[in-house]
């Protein structure tokens, strides 16, 4: 899998997340509190992971780690991209701190600003800027998703985007090490991607939209479109 602008991208899974996931069903009216704000993001993204990501097969490598609970799920809300900055500053520190075995990686999830594509695209240079100015180049990695992902050369509807399309703006943070360890036991990873556009383009855009992985995607009823899990899909 490849997030934006052409970078690799292993998708790793399962929740060693800081937030309290709510055990009752929130009001229609949406959520009340910063906190149930953030839960609800976290929820649509560990539904499209387990849906889409796991359940279509999109990355081979994320079934095992989502199952060792080695993901580290983190919401941030700032609403300027200075203010995303100084969030993933401190998210790409402590994932080098952690021990790779509690863990793996990091998806922060951007709840207040660069919902555009094409600011989101150009923030990611910003990133990368800053990985390097920590030192961090060669040990980490930042991969992306977005909603309104797109491919260039691509139109809007084309189904292939889908394969780096998350509900929220997500920044991917991912350990080289791992990333290595991964291709190694995966020798065939250069065609994840062909074969991620075929599952897709099979699928087609009915299909993917009944999968529910968007946003807000979490608060549909079981009988609800979408509200099926994928063939697959982790529990």
């Amino acid at each position: 899998m490849r997030g934006g602008k052409g970078r690799p991208d292993k998708m790793a899974g399962s929740l060693s997340t800081r937030l309290a996931m709510p055990t009752s069903t929130p009001s229609p009216a949406g959520p009340s509190t910063e906190a149930e704000r953030d839960a609800r993001v976290v929820q649509d993204t560990v539904r499209w992971l387990e849906r889409a990501v796991i359940g279509l097969n999109l990355c081979p490598f994320a079934k095992g780690v989502h199952g060792k609970g080695q993901i580290h799920y983190v919401v941030c809300g700032a609403n300027s991209p200075a203010g995303v900055l100084h969030s993933l500053e401190r998210e790409l520190l402590a994932l080098v701190a952690a021990p790779p075995a509690e863990r793996d990686t990091t998806l922060l999830m951007l709840s207040g600003c660069l919902d555009d594509f094409l600011d989101f695209n150009d923030f990611l240079d910003e990133s990368d800027a800053l990985l390097e100015s920590l030192g961090l180049g060669g040990v980490l990695q930042i991969a992306s998703f977005h909603p309104q992902f797109r491919f260039a050369g691509t139109g809007a509807d084309d189904v292939s985007n889908c394969t780096n399309r998350a509900p929220w703006p997500t920044l991917h943070l991912l350990r080289e090490d791992s990333l290595d360890r991964a291709v190694e036991a995966f020798p065939e990873a250069e065609a994840i991607f062909g074969r991620n556009v075929e599952v897709l383009e099979a699928l087609g855009a009915q299909g993917w939209e009944a999968l529910g992985v968007g946003a807000g995607g979490a608060e549909r009823p079981a009988d609800a479109p979408g509200g099926a899990p994928a063939a697959g899909a982790g529990a």
